[in-house]
């Protein structure tokens, strides 16, 4: 056991540790010149968001290091307890953080802030990796998912109540790792329909309109007899052309579907015309090309994505040369150093540049999955797989975002967006894989 620490720091995987650092240090890069001061050039001005990303920066190194000599066996024993911790912090931020962009997810130490949610899938990743790695645990039973869908709900309903909405979709990210392990594709052809119905719901709901026969009435209603009628269709289909042993359970399943899609179309139509803020409706309606009402086009809603799109756009094939894209250089993206910082890369490197930085994300990804598969514990490769499934969420979204092809939902793009509390999550997330990595050669969890 004495060598276990040394043998682990020995045998880590430097192509990953590799491609940690060109993430880093061009995530640092791109911070400076989003956010850069001609008047305060050095990148080590902590009055700028460059100094104090390069603070960041040193302390998730130290974590990094710290994390590969701490014992794989302790994530193991103790994923209840980390889990117990983070849902503590959530709580408590709840209660004395700070607000941040009308969500109350910070809390506010000087000029810096820690954001407990981004912690939170630290202990998750570790509690879900525990759980299905137990014997016990099989996806073909009620109790192995109500459990596993637990242990992601209880932070997740946290996370919702502060509010936070891109933290909160990125757990949907656990379900890749627990389909990897035995979940049914079911879920997620249900979670593909949910998605769909969702967008129909948003944009059959977003105005009144006119219909023959039923006069003004919201879209979404038209949905439900939609659904209904086919239903229907298929309900005669079943009695006319199924065998009778057949038909008693199809019409469960047709009825439960068409049940379940009608009340959570209303449902969707409802949260978005009444519990959604202002802010999040309009990134909603901005991506889905719906018309905003008067209100929301009063605060220039699609402003942030317009800028974004115009900025990827300007830097063409090779990008216009670091420092020298004018729509970085001039801050026509609002904080362009956060989560629009790829817009950022994208006009001063061009498409080249920008596609280098996916190749590389995707790089580490794919790594992450060879390193998951060549474990001979299942609680390391559990876990190896929840990390590659939030970098991959996270990388989809907020490249999308920037694109235009996903709602400003407020997603940092890993290693790249300023924060401390994104790059020293996800530089604990990496190297807890590392270490458990490190070990699979002398410890057989």
């Amino acid at each position: 056991m004495n060598n276990n620490r040394h043998s682990a720091f020995e045998n880590i995987d430097w192509l990953t540790v590799l491609l940690y650092l060109l993430l880093v240090v061009f995530g640092w890069m791109s911070i400076y010149s989003a956010a850069y001061d001609e008047t305060r050039p050095n990148m080590f001005d902590f009055s700028r968001e460059y100094g104090k990303q390069a603070v960041w920066i040193g302390i998730s190194l130290f974590l990094a290091v710290f994390t590969l000599y701490v014992e794989g066996d302790f994530f193991n024993k103790f994923a209840w307890a980390i889990y117990a911790f983070f849902i503590f912090l959530l709580i408590l931020v709840l209660i004395i953080g700070k607000e941040v962009n009308g969500a109350k997810a910070w809390f506010g130490v000087g000029d810096f802030g820690i954001q407990p949610s981004e912690f939170s899938k630290i202990g998750t990743g570790l509690l879900l990796a525990r759980y299905i790695s137990t014997t016990r645990a099989k996806f073909k039973t009620w109790r192995t998912r109500l459990t596993a869908a637990g242990i992601l709900a209880l932070p997740a309903a946290l996370i919702l109540l502060q509010p936070d909405v891109g933290s909160l979709l990125t757990f949907v990210a656990f379900i890749f790792a627990m389909y990897r392990k035995g979940l049914s594709g079911n879920v997620l052809i249900i979670g593909l329909g949910a998605v769909v119905f969702g967008v129909l719901s948003i944009v059959s709901g977003a105005s009144k309109i006119d219909y023959p026969f039923v006069g003004e009435s919201s879209g979404v209603w038209v949905l439900v007899i939609i659904v209904v009628i086919l239903s229907l269709i298929a309900l005669a289909v079943i009695k006319y052309f199924v065998v009778p042993r057949n038909r008693k359970m199809l019409y469960w399943i047709v009825g439960i579907a068409a049940t379940a899609s009608s009340v959570f179309s209303l449902e969707v139509n409802y949260i978005v015309d009444n519990l959604l803020q202002d802010h999040h409706k309009s990134r909603i309606y901005v991506m889905l090309q719906l018309e905003l009402t008067p209100e929301l086009k009063k605060k220039d809603a699609d402003y942030n994505s317009r800028m974004a799109k115009l900025t990827v756009g300007s830097g063409g094939l090779i990008g216009q040369g670091y420092l020298k894209g004018p729509m970085t250089q001039n801050n026509y993206v609002p904080e362009q150093w956060t989560d629009f910082i790829f817009s950022a890369v994208a006009e001063e490197w061009g498409f080249i540049g920008s596609l280098s930085v996916i190749i590389l994300f995707v790089a580490l990804i794919i790594r992450l999955i060879n390193l998951a598969e060549r474990q001979r514990s299942q609680f390391s490769r559990v876990y190896g797989y929840c990390v590659a499934s939030i970098l991959f969420l996270h990388l989809l979204i907020n490249v999308g975002m920037v694109i235009g092809l996903a709602p400003i939902i407020g997603i940092p793009l890993p290693f790249f967006s300023y924060g401390g509390s994104s790059l020293m999550a996800f530089t604990i997330l990496l190297f807890v894989m590392l270490r458990l990595d490190g070990e699979r050669l002398t410890i057989f969890r």
